[in-house]
């Protein structure tokens, strides 16, 4: 095998752990990341900690918007895993040129880039965002989906637009997969699961979103992971592709249900407070995942109950209080 791969966003929540699944199955790995101030800096450094020195892994940190950073990796990949983004629904609300410029701008340097050097294989990081609030489920990828409530969503579906344009004009074979709310160890702070296991821990109250009814489809990072890297071997082995696949659980969970599992995870109760819905959420995401098991043999292992478990784990490594249970 020994193939090189460029994964972006190689730091982050995903990424680290993809970096170093790849890692385990043989493939060299270049990664980059800019460390965006989003979330403090120290998490992404902890990410990476255990694979930075590692002899099959380069790390760079730098911007995708600088052509010169990309170059500086002692070879060229033979594919590029494209996790790199401004990520979040409510954030894009606030900031939509900052997400039109990293999600867009940034993608479009990248696939430039790509095309100069001759790499013409990408696994693109899209979003079940882009299905927006269709009633339509499970959501399918052959459906419409020319209906975004956010900036975050239309940025997501943009660039999955854009990556068809390079894969006509300049015959890249390209996989988007479209991801459903991931979950599990490392997860940004911001995210629903950490911001509640937090929250339950220092009994402090969660505020509700709505009447607790939106569901969604979390779906453990190790499943995702799978998921891309059996496209990343997809692509190697077929030439002239472009597609599009779902990696969800096909489970969709209600927002009150997942309080429930969390707190009966942690052995406490939770203070609930509803407040008015969110400009901008959907009700509901829920992944037809059958094509992914047509091509990828994709097949979601990891139960809600369980993923939970793992990450109360970590999050109480992470803060010192395995000594409280």
């Amino acid at each position: 095998m020994n193939k090189r791969i460029l994964v972006t966003g190689a730091a982050g929540f995903i990424g680290s752990h993809l970096c170093e699944k790849l890692i385990e199955l043989g493939y060299r790995v270049s990664g980059i990341d800019n460390f965006d101030p989003f979330y403090p800096r120290s998490y992404k450094e902890r990410n990476i900690a255990a694979i930075i020195n590692h002899p099959s892994f380069e790390f760079i940190e730098g911007d995708l918007g600088n052509p010169d950073d990309l170059d500086q990796f002692s070879e060229l990949p033979d594919a590029v895993i494209h996790l790199a983004a401004k990520a979040g629904v409510q954030p894009s609300l606030n900031a939509p040129s900052d997400y039109i410029h990293t999600n867009i701008l940034l993608t479009n340097h990248l696939l430039e880039w790509m095309n100069q050097k001759g790499v013409k294989k990408l696994v693109f990081a899209s979003s079940s965002s882009v299905y927006g609030n269709t009633e339509q489920v499970p959501f399918a990828e052959d459906q419409p989906v020319d209906q975004p409530v956010s900036p975050y969503a239309f940025t997501k579906r943009s660039c999955e637009l854009m990556n068809y344009t390079y894969h006509d004009l300049h015959g890249f074979d390209i996989i988007n997969l479209r991801f459903f709310t991931v979950y599990g160890e490392r997860q940004r702070p911001d995210l629903a699961i950490h911001k509640f296991v937090s929250k339950i821990i220092r009994k402090e109250a969660i505020h509700l979103y709505g009447d607790g009814s939106t569901s969604r489809d979390y779906t453990y990072w190790k499943d995702t992971v799978s998921g891309i890297t059996a496209a990343l071997r997809y692509i190697f082995d077929n030439n002239t592709i472009f597609e599009i696949i779902n990696l969800g659980n096909n489970k969709p969970v209600k927002l009150i249900e997942l309080v429930e599992a969390i707190a009966a995870s942690l052995g406490l109760t939770p203070q609930l407070v509803f407040t008015e819905k969110m400009p901008g959420d959907v009700d509901i995401t829920y992944a037809d995942i059958n094509k992914a098991g047509r091509m990828l043999q994709y097949a979601p292992a990891c139960t809600l109950e369980e993923g939970l478990k793992n990450f109360v784990v970590w999050y109480k490594q992470e803060n010192n209080l395995l000594q409280h249970n």
